[in-house]
């Protein structure tokens, strides 16, 4: 199974001037709901310490593909309401399961609320840069994800996700570009699991 949702946190150096108070929690909620279609290389750091990369395509609410460089090949998806893990060494469906029941799909909703009854269980600054922890209130054994902003202006630069038994991801984004649109055949799991002759 690729390892998407557990990892290590690996120290980030991030170019952009420090400021005095940490960015607030409404105008991070903000920055991610403004957020309907973006994409991104990325760096993922997994539990074992070994290191993968790739690109990253984002279609809010509740869409999301990652697609890793050679000589990986794995394919995540999440679409549907449920995750998918695409492994090309195996001739098998891929392991799905609800998106619900991981971290990820916080920063996925529909709508963002930070100020949601204990849904933030860290928000602080670090260095140049402000951290947010966020929980699904009503689950909150199913993990956590642990966002990292800088601002001027405000941008996602990584974010670390813990699952239900405590393993870590860690996902450092590159230069996180909005588009106007992202086709949604990239996220349909039928359709790829079709493509690849799966079923």
């Amino acid at each position: 199974m690729k390892k998407l949702f557990l990892a290590p946190l690996m120290s980030l150096a991030l170019a952009a001037p420090a400021w005095a108070d940490k960015i607030s929690l409404n105008t991070l909620a903000g920055y991610i709901n403004d957020i309907k279609s973006a994409t991104s290389p990325f760096t993922q750091v997994n539990d074992d310490g070994s290191i993968t990369t790739g690109t990253i395509y984002i279609k809010r609410p509740g869409r999301a593909r990652f697609e890793y460089n050679p000589p990986d090949r794995s394919l995540v998806i999440a679409g549907g309401s449920q995750v998918a893990v695409f492994d090309p060494k195996s001739n098998v469906p891929p392991e799905q399961f609800p998106l619900k029941r991981t971290p990820l799909n916080l920063i996925l909703a529909k709508n963002i609320d930070f100020n949601r009854s204990k849904m933030i269980v860290g928000h602080k600054e670090d260095g140049n840069a402000t951290v947010v922890k966020v929980q699904d209130p009503e689950h909150p054994e199913y993990g956590d994800i642990q966002l990292k902003f800088t601002g001027n202006p405000v941008q996602l630069r990584q974010w670390v996700i813990t699952n239900d038994v405590g393993q870590q991801t860690t996902v450092i984004l590159g230069d996180l570009k909005k588009t106007n649109s992202i086709a949604s055949a990239k996220f349909n799991i039928p359709q790829e699991i079709q493509a690849r002759g799966l079923n």
